[in-house]
């Protein structure tokens, strides 16, 4: 079949060579014809040749087809027979193979399963034995663990129940104790309660509120500036009546000593802000908003009835403080818009609660101590010149001190020379015990020893220096 294909392939090959020379020469005789008859006629005589030629080269292709069949369906049939030898050989001994391999594979399933019998029974006696080596541990551990845990419990029931006791007594004690406790704090608060009440009581007039005002600016001033620096109930215009509760004593213009003060004035419009603060808590706009106009209105009429009773320079500061006792209303009054800057620019008053009044006194006393030392300064340089002067004379005693610390050096080097020269001297000497040594020096022996040498009747004691 093979051979056949191979030739089938050829002839095909061939004949589309011979179509395809013949197409060329058509081609060519074509053009030939075209270009000249002479050629023509020569190509149809060469057609004529190639076509015989053709017709004879399709009879023999067709006989060599022929044959190569013949040849080929032989060969074909032969290679059947063999093939079929072959195969029949190679079945029959592959199947003797097979055969001969299942006998084999049979005989060592069959040792691979006895020797797995006895293999499972051997493991099986094995953990027989260590299924009973473990019971019997696991039972004298079981035994063993339960008298231990006996013991452990009866241990931690002791134990327990001591610690349960003393827990519980300590417990109780504490519970006794906070009780008491708190005993005493509702004793406490109900005293607090009665004085809250006894508060809003003194509270409730206008007089005592602003008494409580004065107290606590009263209170500021002391705890921050010296009883020199302020004064209470001060006439601060001349020739009128009213007085400030509190003013500041600064330095005047003049060179008289007269002061400039600073008027200071408490006030507390406790039943405006209690409403303002009740309508925030009822969440009351309208309320809160006219409560909020009558604070506006309160601090304007006030700062202008400061600054016409109390304000009066030079005698004065050209503005005064407006004292507000609590930080939540000075907070609300400076949180209305442009009302600090109107009472400041219009009425000439400086809003301040406990904190920013603080403040501002600390700024006073570095003032003052500014003044205090600008008003001492003459007499911190008379000071200093009478220093520079005792210097000099310092100077001079410091020379002559010199001059006697280096004589006394000089003396307690010859002094130690001489102490060594004595030392070595009385090395031969027997040193005595100490308690005779003490004895002898202090005197005990009846007379005191005279261990300086006796001085000439003309010599004289040096002096002391």
């Amino acid at each position: 079949m093979v051979i056949v294909a191979v030739l089938g392939l050829a002839l095909v090959a061939t004949a589309v060579v011979l179509a395809a020379i013949g197409l060329s020469r058509l081609g060519a005789m074509a053009a030939a014809r075209d270009s000249a008859g002479r050629e023509a006629a020569d190509l149809r005589m060469r057609l004529e040749v190639l076509t015989a030629q053709n017709t004879d080269f399709e009879r023999d292709l067709k006989l060599d087809l022929s044959n190569a069949r013949t040849e080929q369906a032989a060969a074909a049939q032969t290679a059947r027979t063999e093939l079929g030898a072959t195969l029949g050989g190679h079945t029959q001994a592959v199947q003797q193979q097979l055969t001969g391999m299942a006998g084999t594979q049979n005989e060592q399933l069959k040792h691979f399963g006895e020797r797995l019998a006895q293999l499972t029974q051997t493991n099986e006696q094995r953990l027989e034995a260590v299924r009973l080596t473990v019971e019997q541990r696991l039972d004298l551990l079981r035994s063993e663990n339960a008298k231990k845990l006996d013991e452990m419990r009866a241990t931690v029931d002791e134990k327990l129940q001591a610690t349960l006791e003393q827990r519980l007594g300590q417990s109780f004690k504490q519970v006794s104790d906070r009780l008491d406790q708190v005993h005493k704090g509702l004793g406490e608060m109900q005293t607090l309660a009665a004085g809250v009440g006894d508060l809003k009581k003194v509270l409730i007039n206008v007089k005592s509120r602003g008494g409580w005002g004065e107290v606590q600016l009263g209170t500021l001033l002391g705890e921050m500036l010296i009883p020199a620096q302020y004064a209470q109930n001060v006439a601060t215009r001349p020739d009128s009546k009213e007085r400030v509760e509190f003013a500041i004593r600064l330095p005047g213009r003049s060179d008289d000593g007269t002061p400039c003060w600073l008027p200071i004035d408490a006030k507390f419009p406790l039943d405006d802000y209690q409403r303002l603060q009740e309508a925030i808590e009822r969440a009351d706009i309208a309320a809160v908003e006219a409560s909020r106009k009558a604070l506006d209105t309160f601090f304007r009429f006030e700062a202008k009835s400061i600054r016409d009773k109390y304000v009066e320079p030079p005698y004065t500061t050209d503005f005064a403080i407006l004292f507000v006792p609590t930080e939540g209303l000075y907070a609300e009054a400076v949180s209305r818009p442009g009302l600090a800057d109107t009472l400041q620019r219009e009425y000439r008053v400086m809003l301040a609660g406990p904190m920013n009044l603080a403040a501002m006194l600390n700024s006073l006393q570095l003032g003052f101590r500014t003044l205090a030392i600008e008003k001492r300064s003459t007499e911190v340089w008379r000071v200093l010149g009478a220093v520079k002067t005792e210097f000099g004379k310092f100077g001079e005693i410091l020379a002559r001190t010199k001059e006697k610390l280096d004589q006394v050096g000089k003396t307690l080097d010859d002094a130690g020379r001489k102490s060594t020269t004595i030392a070595r001297k009385l090395r031969d000497v027997e040193a005595l015990p100490e308690a005779e040594a003490d004895r002898l020096l202090t005197g005990d022996a009846g007379g005191e020893i005279d261990l300086e040498p006796a001085l000439p009747p003309s010599a004289s004691p040096p002096a002391s220096g």
